[in-house]
């Protein structure tokens, strides 16, 4: 394959992710799941502030058509429904790792602490 191929082949990939991953709160919803491993909607609600239940609901329905969550309803009283990430979802655990490290060397440097 040459140089130009597969770059665009990379690139397209990258489009790919940037489809499904894109938006103001997928990352963030994947990130308290990566952290926190089990999650109720409750539980997510309160660690996302700025979003409504329903956008919520939309983006974790989105999630799991994607295959990187699972969603679980317990037969309790009252029932109960847990999230969790899939063997594949687990596979984005690295990459938000490293979008924490870099997020946090970022804010050192336009603070002003760090050195570009």
């Amino acid at each position: 394959m040459t140089e130009v191929k597969c770059h665009k082949t990379d690139i397209m990939a990258i489009n790919d992710a940037m489809d499904l991953l894109s938006g103001k709160w997928k990352i963030s919803i994947l990130s308290t799941m990566c952290y926190y491993n089990e999650r109720r909607f409750s539980d997510m609600l309160s660690n996302l502030e700025g979003i409504s239940n329903k956008q919520l609901s939309k983006e974790l329905k989105e999630l799991e058509i994607n295959k990187l969550i699972k969603r679980t309803v317990v037969d309790s009283q009252p029932v109960a429904v847990h999230y969790t990430l899939t063997d594949y979802g687990w596979s984005l655990k690295d990459i938000i790792n490293d979008l924490a490290a870099w997020g946090t060397k970022h804010r050192r440097v336009i603070m002003g602490g760090e050195k570009v």
